[in-house]
């Protein structure tokens, strides 16, 4: 009887140990799909097929409109009521009276704040690469603001033409009146609706993460598929890039609404994650939301307002424009333009509409080339992944119908 258990346990033993071994082949054979799947994704670019990639997001286009419009139509009383507000909203704008002095006030708010808004949703989305909105308009638009206080000594610019141009106030102000709390003032709106858009580019991983959790479906995102394999592996990562994710994740998880708003007050190129994470464990929507818009909209705003707002101070400036004069050889022939463009702005800001000089017209023309060449990589890269999108779809469904056989 004895002999008989003891070879009870060792077949079981064999047996358990049997399908250890063939669950770990299973999962190195689906991570190994996964990684070719992946590897032909990535390889569908507009550069190497051009006519598949366009084809592709073509089809992916059709595929998202036919969801968003299914959508709607299941929504159809709330956009009914959105549709009843708009009509309501026109007849007043269209009807004369004396509340067209109020309409037009919100008319130039509301559009100056969607723009905002809008430019850091497209930062933080994650429609291809991200356009970076905060170098290419915020950013550039605080520091012409900073300049000009100083020049003016005043940041009573008037309205109109401000903010589509920038000049002095006919009565000017006194010289070293300007502080910088004075010009983080004069930009706060701005700056703050940028990082409320920004805060609501972060919920589309948060969501994805969450509707993935509650269904128990394979998620359909390679952040997510990479955060699951994360976890898996997280004993034995070695990398400092995992390791910093696996910080991230810990923290958001264990510290709750101040480790995301921490994570949200920096700026922080995994925070990405902390969307992933916060939908992974279900944190509550407005935890997470309100913890991100806070720190996006306040606290790091403020902290990368005064960086530029410091570096574009007059005398920060000037210090530069000197450094540069004091290169070897070459300085002389770089400060000159950078002087009289600085001269330039200078004058026109004293001169509403005055003319631009040489330099000042080679400066934007090479400022307007980059941006253009920023803003064709992102469409560049938005038509990249949704092409690899749809590309995706294809092999699940072929997987399926492999499973099927």
């Amino acid at each position: 009887m004895a002999a008989n258990g003891s070879s009870c346990e060792q077949s079981q033993r064999r047996a358990g140990a049997k399908d250890k071994l063939n669950g770990k082949s299973t999962d190195a054979s689906v991570r190994e799909r996964r990684q070719k799947d992946k590897e032909e994704r990535l390889s569908l670019v507009l550069w190497r097929r051009p006519l598949t990639t366009l084809h592709y997001f073509l089809l992916e286009t059709l595929i998202k409109l036919k969801e968003w419009t299914y959508e709607l139509w299941h929504r159809r009383g709330t956009v009914f009521l959105f549709l009843v507000l708009c009509s309501v909203f026109s007849v007043t704008y269209s009807t004369e009276g004396a509340h067209q002095q109020y309409v037009q006030y919100l008319e130039k708010k509301f559009l100056w704040c969607a723009y905002w808004v809008g430019l850091g949703i497209l930062s933080s989305v994650g429609l291809g690469t991200g356009l970076h909105t905060f170098l290419l308009y915020l950013g550039p638009h605080i520091a012409s603001v900073t300049l000009a206080a100083y020049e003016c000594g005043s940041t009573d610019f008037p309205e109109p033409p401000y903010p589509d141009q920038i000049v002095c106030p006919d009565d000017g102000g006194l010289e070293g009146s300007i502080s910088i709390f004075s010009i983080m003032s004069k930009v706060r709106l701005e700056a703050c609706m940028w990082g409320a858009g920004t805060a609501i580019g972060e919920l589309p991983p948060y969501f994805m993460a969450r509707a993935a959790r509650q269904s128990g479906a394979d998620p359909d995102d390679e952040e997510y598929e990479e955060f699951e394999e994360m976890l898996e592996q997280a004993e034995g990562a070695q990398d400092f890039v995992t390791r910093a994710k696996l910080g991230v994740q810990h923290m958001v998880q264990k510290v709750g609404f101040f480790g995301i708003l921490a994570c949200a007050s920096i700026p922080n190129p995994l925070f990405d994650l902390a969307g992933i994470t916060c939908g992974h464990f279900l944190v509550p929507f407005w935890t997470f939301f309100g913890a991100t818009l806070i720190g996006k909209a306040i606290i790091k705003m403020h902290i990368q307002k005064l960086f530029v707002i410091i570096t574009f101070s007059k005398h920060i400036v000037e210090q530069m424009v000197s450094l540069i004069g004091s290169v070897p050889k070459i300085g002389p022939a770089l400060q000159k333009p950078f002087s009289q463009y600085l001269e330039a702005q200078k004058n026109k800001l004293h001169h509403a509409g005055g003319s631009r000089s040489g330099d000042e017209n080679w400066l934007s023309w090479v400022f307007e080339k980059v941006v253009l060449v920023m803003v064709c990589y992102f469409i560049i890269s938005i038509i990249n992944s949704m092409a690899q999108s749809y590309a995706k779809r294809l092999q699940q469904l072929r997987h399926s119908e492999e499973k099927t056989k």
